[in-house]
């Protein structure tokens, strides 16, 4: 069987779903997905992106469908989309080219429902893998962990971990470890590490016998290489969001990130170097 798996959405929340990615896996599995992600689809045959399939231009009423990719996405048995769900002109454009889709919610339904579960569940009928993974999982190159990674960002404001909390457990770290700042490409932060591919941040991550970060996706994926992970949250549900792993300790400080002490942040990090 020929399957087309369509997952949209940001880093974090396209880790949690790699258990449900992996378990409906065929003979032949594609992925579209957002831009940033394409290579962490470590298991499928072939990874691109949405916009690269030029999916995103289907439901536009005034144009046509770029060249071949009708015919393209026909050539599939079955296709699993996480995209359009909520999009009645994308839908309507899939049932006029009959195409065969299968519509999920993208975001879980706020019944407290860890994410990873929530996808694991969206997807028990059509599983082609016997077993499921409890824990989203990125293979990488063997590495010695030997340094400590700070993350101080995150996707909105409200779920940083102020900047001078960071700076005090980094100068706490650079006693017992090699220290290192990691930061995006958009993201300020004097000689922090910057990575453009994903899966070359994953690997150096890897490498890492502690990191520190906020609820983001970054986080996530340091979680997924293996790599102990102390996760700040404040205002999102951890019990949904957190990052999953035998080796994440996910600290809950309270509606506002200041309310998140430095010496239960600190303890975390002793803990998990120890």
């Amino acid at each position: 069987m020929r399957r087309l798996l369509i997952r949209p959405g940001a880093i974090g929340d396209c880790i949690v779903s790699l258990p449900a990615l992996e378990t409906l896996r065929s003979e032949y599995t594609e992925v579209w997905t957002s831009g940033a992600v394409v290579r962490l689809m470590r298991f499928a045959d072939h990874a691109c992106s949405i916009t690269g399939a030029g999916l995103d231009l289907l439901e536009l009423p005034d144009r046509e469908p770029p060249a071949g990719l009708i015919d393209r996405l026909r050539g599939f048995d079955s296709i699993v989309s996480w995209y359009g769900t909520r999009r009645a002109e994308f839908r309507e454009a899939a049932e006029r080219f009959g195409l065969p889709i299968q519509f999920l919610d993208a975001l879980p339904h706020g019944d407290g429902c860890h994410a990873v579960d929530f996808y694991l569940g969206q997807v028990a009928a059509l599983r082609t893998s016997p077993k499921a993974a409890s824990e989203p999982r990125i293979a990488c190159p063997m590495r010695e962990r030997s340094f400590a990674v700070l993350h101080p960002f995150s996707g909105r404001a409200s779920k940083n971990w102020p900047m001078e909390r960071f700076l005090e457990v980094g100068i706490r770290l650079r006693d017992l470890l090699p220290t290192y700042w990691c930061a995006g490409p958009d993201e300020v932060l004097d000689s922090a590490v910057r990575k453009d591919d994903l899966y070359e941040l994953a690997c150096w991550l890897a490498g890492a016998r502690v990191y520190v970060g906020n609820d983001s996706g970054i986080t996530h994926l340091a979680a997924a290489v293996g790599t102990p992970v102390v996760a700040l949250f404040g205002p999102t549900d951890a019990s949904v969001w957190g990052p999953r792993g035998s080796r994440v300790r996910v600290m809950k400080g309270g509606p506002r990130m200041t309310d998140l002490p430095v010496e239960a942040v600190w303890r975390s990090v002793c803990e998990v170097v120890a």
